[in-house]
């Protein structure tokens, strides 16, 4: 059995981030023009390609977007990376330019992931629990004129 978990995020950050904390963002994604710190042993969403357990691809993408920068992450991550990974979410969760929902967490094997929100300044894990799942009506996309 794995312990893998899944992260998702996809998020804006203000053009006021320092050249710095970007640098730092572009390491843990491996893109050109990263430089790595001290308080990380190795870059965290570096990995692309075809995910092992939590199926499709695995991403990080950095790009700007007029005054902002787009985030978007999907990763694998192991609960010996949790320490660094809540450690970058939380920075970013207090950086960002979003509001609202800006990813997701679960664990490979669950259907129903928690939800990461951001709010002032903070970010927080909502936990979607239920005694049953309710089906909407056999359609995987609403149908909004319907």
């Amino acid at each position: 059995m794995a312990d893998i978990h899944e992260l998702q995020l996809a998020l804006h950050l203000p053009g006021t981030v320092p050249p710095e904390d970007l640098a730092l963002l572009r390491w843990h994604l491996g893109l050109e023009g990263g430089r790595g710190s001290d308080a990380y042993e190795y870059p965290l969403w570096e990995a692309r390609g075809p995910a092992g357990r939590i199926g499709g691809a695995l991403v990080g993408e950095l790009h700007p977007d007029g005054a902002q920068w787009a985030l978007t992450v999907r990763q694998e991550v192991h609960p010996d990376e949790f320490d660094d990974v809540r450690r970058i979410v939380l920075w970013l969760g207090a950086r960002t330019a979003t509001v609202g929902t800006v990813g997701y967490f679960r664990f490979y094997e669950t259907n129903v992931p928690d939800v990461l929100v951001a709010e002032a300044g903070t970010l927080r894990r909502e936990v979607l629990r239920g005694e049953a799942a309710v089906e909407a009506s056999g359609q995987v996309i609403p149908d909004f004129y319907a």
